[in-house]
This record gives structure tokens, C-alpha cells and sequence, in this order.
């Protein structure tokens, strides 16, 4: 019985971004996770060591956010990278990262790239 863990709308300041302003002064920023896996075991014996815990998925993305880089698709791709490892049960794994008023010349609600 496949299913699918997701931490939606997890919310950090950080200092990624291109610009030496936004490298210093930070942004607003989101970050979704999508994770499908096999859950019978885990559904069947409500163990939480037979699932995957999302308090482990959340502590990795909050260690990768601190990290800047210069690319929303470098951070995304860190964060998968770190959950893959973490997890290697994981089916299929989407990771979005969501930056809030991006410096693009115009008036844009965010910027979202998805790995």
C-alpha cells in the first residue's frame, strides 16, 4: 500500500539568492516536500521506526535553508539529495522551493523552483 507523506508550506528566513543584497539581508522563503513510500508496515504495526518520520524531513531542510547558495534549484537539490539518504525506502520524492518577492524588476508574489 503506497502512500504519501508531505510537509507543506514550511516557512524560514534565509540568505539565498544571487544578489549581494539578498545575501545579506535574507528572504522570506518556503519549502514543500512530497514523499511516496511503502506504508503497510508501518500502518499495520503503528510504528513510528517502520515510517518515515517527517520531524527528521523537516530538521533536514531547516540544516539545508541555513545554507546559502546562490540557486533555488542548489538548495533544492541539496535538500533532496539529504532526504534521499536519510531515506531510501522513498519511491518518489518532490521537493519545491518557494522564494517570496523575488528581485525580478516587477511586482511577483514568489519564485518556485521544483526538483
Amino acid at each position: 500500500m503506497k502512500g504519501t507523506v508531505e510537509l507543506i508550506g514550511m516557512h524560514f528566513r534565509a540568505r539565498h539568492g544571487c544578489l549581494d543584497e539578498e545575501r545579506r539581508l535574507g528572504n522570506e522563503f518556503a519549502v514543500d516536500v512530497s514523499a511516496e513510500y511503502e506504508m503497510e508496515p508501518c500502518a499495520k504495526t503503528d510504528d513510528l521506526a517502520r515510517a518515515v518520520d517527517y520531524s527528521v524531513i523537516y530538521d533536514l531542510v531547516k540544516e539545508e535553508m541555513e545554507t546559502p547558495s546562490r540557486l533555488l534549484e542548489n538548495v533544492a537539490y541539496r535538500i533532496k539529495t539529504r532526504i534521499q539518504s536519510a531515506f531510501p525506502q522513498l519511491e518518489s520524492l518532490k521537493v519545491s522551493v518557494i522564494k517570496f518577492n523575488p528581485p525580478v524588476g516587477g511586482e511577483t508574489a514568489a519564485s518556485k523552483v521544483t526538483l
